[in-house]
């Protein structure tokens, strides 16, 4: 592993650059541990945020703090192959909120933002610092605000690309917000598939159908082999459903770990090796096999949705993070998904 910190562009603030060799994303020494029922990994984790070295141990969690870090370590740019890299700043909820960053001879390709224009503004500057192609295309995957809050700081020339269902409902939050912000509504769709060639650099932005949001899409670049999911996968954090389409999310998702990727970014959590991230896109999927199924359980046996929470087993996946959080939602939405209340 290589780091090196780029010159303060912000007065104090630094990016440290972590250039992660394919040996090291491919090492098969270091795997995730399994946690134990009822706790989410805990610990100080030796290997941080920046991937394990041969012999150490993952802390199998997405907090930060239980990897013995905190923000003041945050905001990472790492490399995974060529010119495609992955931004990560710290979510208010302890996390990592990650962003793809692609340089190409024919521009840059961003994929989601930040929760702030004061964020997005450190990834659109950091950018700056690695090239001076200017960010062409800004593909929003994920229309939730902690990565489209910031979308006003990206440069005004950005033409910006979600699927139908995302562009709908970011045009009705901008037509009901009354703040007199800028707003950055995509003026370009992507049913199903969209390939972009910039430069020497082949692009696939795809929609492989509804998952945490009614709109999810996905960032595909088959020459280097790196797969962006935005959130249809977010690592180690219990499922967050409270506007998500659960039956059609494992659907989404079995596809989506069908794609030949060697290196897969999260849209929330650590980037780990990569062995590891293809084992915790399996797992993750797992997770919502389980959750789903439990609460299918729960549900055709007639009781109310209040008594349900009430019984409810989240067995492996209860010690994830966030669970506490995320769990009840989760049940709520699937109890609605199962009435067939979701169109």
């Amino acid at each position: 592993m290589i780091s090196r910190t780029f010159g303060c562009r912000w007065g104090s603030f630094a990016i440290a650059l972590l250039a992660l060799s394919v040996a090291a994303l491919v090492s098969t020494s270091a795997r995730p541990q399994q946690p134990e029922p009822g706790r989410a990994g805990g610990g100080r984790g030796r290997g941080g945020g920046r991937g394990a070295r041969g012999g150490e141990v993952l802390i199998p969690t997405a907090l930060i703090s239980e990897r013995g870090l905190t923000a003041n370590d945050f905001p990472t740019l790492r490399s995974t192959t060529g010119d495609v890299y992955v931004w990560q700043d710290v979510h208010n909820l302890g996390f990592l909120t990650n962003n793809l960053i692609v340089i190409t001879s024919a521009g840059v390709l961003v994929a989601d933002g930040q929760g702030s224009p004061e964020a997005t503004r450190k990834l659109v500057e950091a950018v700056a610092l690695l090239t001076h192609q200017p960010i062409k295309y800004v593909v929003v995957c994920s229309e939730h605000g902690d990565h489209t809050g910031g979308n006003e700081a990206f440069p005004a020339t950005a033409t910006f690309i979600s699927s139908p269902a995302t562009q709908a409902s970011l045009s009705r939050a901008a037509k009901a917000d009354g703040s007199g912000r800028k707003t950055r509504t995509p003026t370009e769709t992507v049913a199903d598939r969209r390939i972009l060639k910039m430069g020497g650099t082949e692009i696939h932005i795809l929609n492989n159908g509804r998952s945490h949001t009614g709109g999810d899409l996905q960032v595909y670049l088959p020459q280097e082999k790196v797969l962006f999911t935005s959130e249809t996968f977010s690592h180690r954090i219990f499922p967050s459903m409270a506007n998500a389409y659960p039956t059609e999310w494992i659907q989404t998702l079995k596809k989506v770990g069908q794609i030949d990727a060697t290196f897969i970014v999260p849209g929330h959590g650590f980037l780990d090796p990569a062995p590891t991230m293809r084992a915790e896109l399996a797992e993750f999927e797992k997770a919502l096999e389980y959750v789903v199924g439990e609460v299918r359980r729960i549900h055709t046996s007639g009781v109310s949705v209040e008594e349900g929470l009430k019984q409810v087993d989240w067995g492996p996946y209860r010690g994830w993070s966030v669970a506490e959080r995320n769990g009840p939602p989760a049940f709520r939405r699937i109890y609605d998904d199962l009435d067939g209340k979701l169109k």
